[in-house]
């Protein structure tokens, strides 16, 4: 997206490249921002047309972009090398890599454009792509998938909040929370990436899971006396400690439906923590959402 064109100064952004300074000018800082290189000369009549045309453009892109020109009489090499055949020749580098161009003078609404696509979205990494296939492998249950490809995300970058989440994820799963917590900690502590917090949340439900006979007794309190709140609510916490959230969200809902104030509405501020341990586009989440709205608004 483009930024404000009042952030930066239209002179920061717009210089007078050479031979000698290209690698800085053009090659190294496409890596960090597009540069857009503008092939001219004084003589060029269609030049002197696009080249303020270019100015405006790129000012009025507020820092997306940068503007390096070049007088092709006094600095032939990299020209000579980008085989530029005549002038106005206009080129796009992103990440040291000449990417799109243009040669004559064209409309400045085209040069809008061009501007616009060369600084649009950049391609995902290698890093970008493996999180998100593991992301697709837990969305379908698949452990051995995930891990593999949040493994592999991390040994290309080992800070990686997301792949950290999504293996610390893995692990709860599959029931090594130990694991998952030491995963979990690597992330910096004031981290707010959505898929972290989901997994400390889960974590922190987790943190204090009855043994199963004791859950069967909940269970059996529950039946008993269905109307006992305080018993529900032992129950629904008991449940999602041990990951069962889809059935910690349907205890907690009964006692909204019953009671919305019952003890300070601790069930509906229970449920939004559930929420967020399932993740907020998880089936849980969104389908927890939805009835607990139609409760509250009905």
């Amino acid at each position: 997206m483009l930024g404000d064109a009042s952030s930066v100064p239209a002179e920061a952004l717009v210089i007078e490249g050479s031979d000698a300074t290209f690698m800085k000018d053009v090659v190294e800082a496409s890596k960090t921002q597009p540069v857009i290189v503008d092939f001219w000369a004084t003589w060029c009549g269609p030049c002197k047309t696009l080249g303020p045309m270019l100015e405006r453009q790129v000012a009025a892109a507020g820092g997306a972009v940068k503007l390096v020109k070049i007088d092709v009489d006094r600095n032939p090499a990299y020209a000579g090398q980008l085989r530029v055949q005549s002038i106005p020749t206009v080129y796009a580098f992103v990440n040291g890599q000449p990417v799109d161009g243009f040669q004559g003078a064209i409309p400045e609404s085209e040069i809008k454009k061009f501007i616009d696509r060369v600084s649009g979205p950049p391609e995902p990494s290698e890093v970008d792509r493996l999180v998100e296939l593991g992301t697709e492998s837990l969305a379908v249950s698949d452990w051995g998938g995930a891990a593999q490809a949040f493994a592999q995300a991390l040994q290309m970058e080992p800070q990686n909040v997301k792949a950290l989440a999504g293996l610390a994820r893995v692990h709860i799963e599959g029931g090594d929370l130990d694991q998952a917590r030491q995963i979990a900690a690597m992330a910096p502590a004031d981290s707010r990436e959505p898929e972290l917090l989901s997994v400390r949340s889960a974590l922190e439900l987790a943190a204090n899971a009855p043994p199963p006979s004791e859950l069967d007794q909940m269970l059996a309190r529950v039946r008993e006396a269905p109307g006992d709140h305080d018993a529900r609510f032992e129950l629904a916490n008991a449940l999602a400690a041990q990951n069962r959230l889809d059935e910690a969200a349907d205890q907690l809902l009964t006692i909204v439906e019953s009671d919305l104030e019952w003890n300070d509405q601790a069930a509906r501020k229970q449920l939004l923590k559930v929420f967020e341990a399932a993740g907020p586009m998880s089936e849980t989440a969104r389908n927890g959402r939805r009835r607990l709205s139609s409760l509250l608004f009905s």
